[in-house]
């Protein structure tokens, strides 16, 4: 979860050096880690990660269960195997919900004309006063 929270700090701020311009410094903050517990799509993502990490996990289990008679060597490869697997299913979602989230800010950010969005979650704060909050926006975009 913390890689997602980083890839959506770079995400943010990525966003935020794109859409800047000339016009009247409208700034704005998302709660990234609000987003990532409330967000409809964030959740129904998590959750097909989840889903198959632990099939993953299980035919692991599964096939090297009835084999006792494997060298070190070879349960360190399968173990390894097994790792780069989940961390390939970790990868791909977390992937999906950085390009989703990207496109969300960048809509939010034309349809509010703003010029900067700030990741300003309660955690970090970066923004006290004066930035338009578009937390809630982005999580009901993040269907």
């Amino acid at each position: 979860m913390n890689l997602i929270k980083k890839l959506a700090a770079t995400a943010l701020l990525a966003t935020s050096l794109l859409t800047m311009g000339c016009g009247s410094g409208q700034i704005a903050s998302v709660d990234v880690s609000k987003v990532m517990e409330e967000a409809p799509r964030v959740k129904t993502l998590m959750d097909e990660a989840e889903t198959k990490a632990k099939a993953v996990q299980a035919d692991f289990e599964k096939e090297y269960a009835n084999k006792p008679d494997l060298s070190q060597e070879e349960v360190a490869k399968a173990q390894m195997d097994l790792q780069r697997k989940l961390q390939g299913i970790n990868q791909a979602y977390t992937s999906q919900i950085k390009n989703r989230l990207d496109v969300v800010l960048e809509e939010i950010a034309r349809e509010k004309n703003l010029d900067v969005v700030i990741s300003n979650s309660a955690q970090d704060k970066m923004i006290f006063h004066g930035a338009i909050d578009v937390t809630d926006d982005v999580i009901k975009k993040m269907q």
